[in-house]
């Protein structure tokens, strides 16, 4: 008998309720956070200056966390990033951080926790950005519900 493969599934689903630190001039229907989940390589997130900025991602049910997707719009870039986790946004601990590369690309970070959370905070400490801004195409969270 084959032994029982780790699959991981996106945690990100409609029920999901996304925060972000800011947008763009206020102007979310051209850069609001709907557009990091929408698969369309146009839109993003972009946020407004200073630092640090985040996204809170609050699940419909505990769930651990195996691997963040992120692309970020090269020269607007999280440079230094944390990722803290808990039972709600009131009570979030950090467990993993994460630096990545000023490109346009996917990245993929895997994450070794066997945490159980139900809200995921990534704080995006610093920005290659010299105003702190961050923009992002596309975010999932993959692991196990």
């Amino acid at each position: 008998m084959a032994d029982a493969v780790d699959v991981k599934v996106s945690l990100v689903s409609e029920s999901t309720k996304v925060r972000v630190s800011s947008v763009l001039n206020r102007d979310s229907s051209q850069y609001g956070k709907k557009f990091m989940f929408d698969k369309n390589e146009d839109t993003c997130w972009n946020s407004d200056q200073g630092s640090p900025q985040f996204v809170i991602l609050e699940f419909s049910k505990d769930s651990q966390v195996k691997e963040i997707q992120i692309q970020f719009q090269g020269g607007f870039v999280g440079k230094e990033c944390t990722v803290e986790g808990g039972p709600s946004a009131s009570c979030l601990t950090p467990f993993y951080e994460f630096y990545p590369d000023d490109s346009n690309t996917l990245q993929i970070f895997p994450i070794s926790s066997s945490k159980r959370i139900k809200v995921l905070k990534i704080e995006f400490t610093s920005s290659t950005d010299l105003f702190g801004r961050i923009i992002v195409y596309k975010l999932d969270v993959l692991g196990n519900s």
